[in-house]
C-alpha cells in the first residue's frame, strides 16, 4: 500500500437501519477500490464485513468493521456499523473517528425509525451525512416514497445529486445532475456507460439541476452572487458549495445505488474523494492516536483499532498513555479491511489502522509521545436500555464469570457490569435484549460458562411519613469492664422548614439544638442529625458513635432491608455511666433506638421512577400508550416529530424489565426509546403489601 498524506484520506461510516444493505454496499466499495476482486454476499456468508462467527450465524452486523478502498489516489477508510439499535455503541465509536457518514436507505421502505435515530444522533453531534438510496433494483422500490420520507426526516436540507431513470427490477441507470450525465450500467459488476441525458428525462434533469445549483449557492456568498448574476455554476463551484453545506450540516446530498449490482457505487466514491470533508488532523503535531475499538481475534490475540489523531505513527514507535503513564510499543501497524491486515510502515494524521497485542490499552485510550501530555476525549455512549442480573449456574464458576465479563466489557464499553452491594447481585446492562443475548452467547461458547439471566432486584428506598420517638438502653456486664449507653431520640421526615417543637411523652416539648449535621447519603437522599441533649446527660464525645449506629441501620431498612433516606433525627436525652459508657455501647443504643422509632414513624417504601421517551410510528401509538399504562406509567407530554409520535411517561423501574423487547414486539421493531432516572416516589399501598409479604417470606426462608 502506498503512503497517504492527510489531505488524501477520507473517513466515512456506513449507517442505516437493519436490512438497508450496508454490508453489501461495503462489499461493492471494496470491489471498486481494488481491495477484493470478487464480491461476496451476506447469504453466502463470505463478505469482508460481517466476518465474525456470530454475524454469520445471525446474518446481520453486530460489530463495526473497519475497511478501506484505494480510489483515485485517495485512501477511503470505511467503517460498516450495525443497523440495530441494540448495537448502537459500535456506531458511536465509529462516528467518533470519521468525518462523515453515508446513510444507506432501503428504497422499499424509505427512511425508517432506525435511520431517523441515526439522523438525530448525527444532528446532535453536528456530524455530516450523505444519503445513498439502495436496492433501487428491487420490485418494490418506491422513489416517490423515498423522497417523501427523506423530506420528512431532513426537510429542505436534502440535495438531490441524482435521480433513478427506472427504479424497479429493470433499474440499470440514473441521471447525475452534478455531472450532467446519464450513467447506464451494462452488467451486475459496475460496468457503466457515461451517456448524454436522454431527451425524455431532460426536463426532469433540468429541474433537479437547478435545485442542486441553488442549494450549492446557498452555502457561500461568493457562489450566491455569481448565481444571481449568471444563473449557473461550474461543477467545481457546485462541489465547493456542497462541501461547505455538508460540513455545516445544512446539506444532505442524495445518491442512487444498487449495491447488489454495483450500480452507482463508483460514482459515490468519486464524490467522496472530491467533496466529502477530509480529516482536520495536524500532520506536523506530536504523534498521538486514539483507540476507538478493540477486539480479540483467534489467531492474532487482542487487536486495537485506532485513529491517528495527530502527527505520524510508525512501526516501532514508543508511546504512552498520559492518564496512567503506561508505555506501549507499536511493534507493527496495519491497514485494515475486515479480517485482512496489511502491514504498513507509517500512517499519517487522520488515518485509521490497528495494532496487535498492546499490553494495557483498551477502547477509549489515548496514546501519545511521552511527555507531550496529549489526551483525546473518550466516546460518550448512550445510557443502557436493558438490565438484568447474572450468575453462574455452578457456584464455583463465579470468579471465572467475573473475569469473562471484565474481558467482554473491555472490548464493548456499552456492556456495563457492576456488583450491587445493596442488591447482592451482579447487574449486567446493555443496549437491548439482543445485545445481552450476544454476551450470553460469548460466555457459553467462548468462555464455556453456563450462566443464568434473570430480573434484577429493584433498589427500593425506605423513609418515614410521621413523627415517632424511641429509647434504648444497652447494658452489658460480664465479669470485666461493662458496656452502658442509653439513647432517647425522635425521628421525622426531612422535609420543609426545620421544626423543633414536638409532643414527647404527651407533653409539648421545645428542643434546643446544640449541634447539627446534614449528610447526603451515597444512595440518595439525606440524613439530618441534631444533638438536643441538655444537662450533660450524654457527653458530646459520644454523639459521633450514636450517629454511626444510626447510619449503620439506614443501610438496612426494617421493611425490605433497603437503604433508608430523608430522615431527621433529634437526640434529646439519654444516660451514661462514668466507667462503663463506651463508644460501642452508644453505637448499639443509637442503632436500636433508631430502628424502633423508624418502625413507628409510618415507614414507606419508595421506588425508582424513570422518565421514558418513546418514538413510534403513529399507527402504534395507542398500543404503546396502553402498555405504558399497564406498567403503572403516568403519561405526560405527547407530540409528533417528522411522522412519528413522541410519548413521554414516568414509569417505575420495577415495571421496565424487558421493556425494549416488548416495545419491539408491539411495533414490529419500528419504535425506539430512552430512559433516564428521575426520582424516588412512594409505591402504591397494594404494591407495598406485596413487597412486605415477599420480604417476610425471604427472611423466613433464610
Amino acid at each position: 500500500m502506498k503512503e497517504y498524506s492527510t489531505k488524501d484520506i477520507r473517513n466515512v461510516v456506513l449507517l442505516g437501519a437493519t436490512k438497508s444493505g450496508k454490508t453489501t454496499f461495503a462489499e461493492a466499495m471494496l470491489y471498486e477500490g481494488k481491495v477484493i476482486d470478487r464480491r461476496g454476499s451476506v447469504e453466502d456468508k463470505n463478505t469482508v464485513s460481517d466476518n465474525n462467527e456470530l454475524e454469520k450465524l445471525n446474518q446481520r452486523s453486530i460489530y463495526s468493521t473497519p475497511l478501506y478502498a484505494e480510489f483515485m489516489g485517495t485512501k477511503i477508510n470505511i467503517i460498516d456499523a450495525p443497523g440495530a439499535d441494540d448495537f448502537v455503541g459500535e456506531t458511536y465509536s465509529a462516528m467518533a473517528v470519521c468525518e462523515s457518514g453515508v446513510v444507506v436507505v432501503n428504497a422499499q421502505q424509505g427512511v425508517e425509525v432506525g435511520t431517523e435515530n441515526i439522523i438525530r444522533i448525527a444532528n446532535k453531534k453536528k456530524f455530516p451525512l450523505i444519503f445513498a438510496v439502495n436496492q433501487l433494483d428491487h420490485e418494490k422500490a418506491d422513489w416517490d416514497n423515498v423522497q417523501a420520507t427523506i423530506k420528512e426526516a431532513v426537510g429542505p436540507k436534502a440535495v438531490y445529486v441524482q435521480f433513478p431513470a427506472n427504479p424497479g427490477t429493470g433499474f440499470d441507470g440514473f441521471v447525475d445532475v452534478l455531472m450532467n450525465k446519464y450513467y447506464h450500467f451494462t452488467d451486475a459488476n459496475g460496468t457503466r456507460e457515461d451517456l448524454p441525458i436522454p431527451a425524455e428525462l431532460a426536463d426532469m434533469a433540468e429541474e433537479y439541476r437547478q435545485a442542486l445549483i441553488e442549494k450549492a449557492a446557498e452555502y457561500d456568498d461568493t457562489l450566491m452572487e455569481k448565481f444571481f448574476e449568471v444563473g449557473e455554476l461550474t461543477e467545481d463551484e457546485i462541489r465547493k458549495g456542497l462541501n461547505i453545506g455538508i460540513i455545516s450540516g445544512e446539506a444532505y446530498p442524495v445518491f442512487c445505488v444498487s449495491a447488489r449490482k454495483d450500480i452507482g457505487v463508483k460514482r459515490l466514491l468519486e464524490f467522496t474523494k472530491n467533496v466529502v470533508p477530509a480529516p482536520t488532523s495536524d500532520d506536523s503535531a506530536p504523534a498521538s492516536l486514539f483507540i476507538y475499538k478493540n477486539e480479540v481475534e483467534q489467531h492474532l490475540g487482542e487487536v486495537s483499532f485506532f485513529k491517528v489523531m495527530s502527527g505520524t505513527i510508525s512501526a516501532g514507535l514508543d508511546l504512552e498513555d498520559p492518564s496512567t503513564g503506561n508505555k506501549e510499543r507499536l511493534s507493527a501497524i496495519y491497514a485494515v479491511a475486515g479480517a485482512k491486515k496489511e502491514s504498513v510502515p507509517v500512517l499519517h494524521a487522520g488515518d485509521l489502522g490497528c495494532a496487535v497485542k498492546l499490553k494495557n490499552s483498551k477502547s477509549g485510550t489515548t496514546l501519545s509521545l511521552p511527555g507531550s501530555g496529549v489526551v483525546w476525549p473518550k466516546v460518550e455512549y448512550p445510557a443502557p436500555k436493558f438490565r438484568c442480573a447474572i450468575k453462574a449456574k455452578v457456584q464455583q464458576d463465579e470468579q471465572k464469570l467475573g473475569e469473562a465479563l471484565k474481558k467482554i466489557s473491555s472490548t464493548d464499553p456499552t456492556v456495563i457490569v457492576e456488583y450491587s452491594k445493596e442488591l447482592r447481585q451482579t447487574i449486567l446492562s446493555g443496549n437491548g435484549e439482543q445485545h445481552i443475548n450476544i454476551v450470553k452467547w460469548l460466555l457459553n461458547n467462548e468462555y464455556k460458562l453456563d450462566v443464568e439471566l434473570f430480573a434484577p432486584k429493584v433498589p427500593y428506598r425506605e423513609t418515614i411519613t410521621k413523627v415517632a420517638t424511641a429509647q434504648y438502653r444497652h447494658k452489658k456486664q460480664s465479669g470485666g469492664a461493662g458496656q452502658f449507653g442509653e439513647v432517647h431520640l425522635l425521628v421525622c421526615p426531612a422535609e420543609g422548614e426545620l421544626n423543633t417543637k414536638f409532643k414527647i411523652d404527651g407533653k409539648e416539648t421545645q428542643l434546643n439544638v446544640k449541634t447539627s449535621e446534614t449528610m447526603e447519603m451515597e444512595w440518595g437522599g439525606k440524613l439530618e442529625f441534631y444533638n438536643c441533649v441538655v444537662g450533660g446527660a450524654i457527653d458530646l464525645g459520644f454523639m459521633p458513635a450514636i450517629l454511626k449506629g444510626i447510619k449503620e441501620k439506614m443501610t438496612e431498612g426494617p421493611l425490605t432491608g433497603s437503604y433508608a433516606r430523608d430522615i431527621r433525627v433529634f437526640v434529646y436525652d439519654g444516660k451514661m455511666h462514668p466507667v462503663d459508657s463506651k463508644e460501642i455501647a452508644f453505637i448499639i443504643a443509637g442503632r436500636n433506638a433508631f430502628k424502633e422509632a423508624f418502625r413507628n414513624a409510618g415507614p414507606k417504601i419508595l421506588e425508582p421512577i424513570y422518565d421514558v421517551e418513546v418514538m413510534t410510528p403513529a399507527e402504534y401509538q395507542g398500543a404503546v400508550m396502553s402498555d405504558l399504562q399497564n406498567r403503572r406509567g403516568m403519561l405526560g407530554d405527547m407530540g409528533a416529530d417528522k411522522g412519528f409520535a413522541i410519548l413521554k411517561a414516568r414509569v417505575p423501574l420495577a415495571e421496565l424489565y424487558r421493556y425494549s423487547t416488548t416495545l419491539s414486539s408491539l411495533t414490529s421493531g419500528s419504535a425506539t426509546f430512552s430512559m433516564t432516572f428521575a426520582d424516588y416516589q412512594p409505591v402504591p399501598a397494594d404494591v407495598q403489601d406485596k413487597l412486605l409479604k415477599a420480604y417476610q417470606e425471604t427472611e423466613e426462608e433464610e
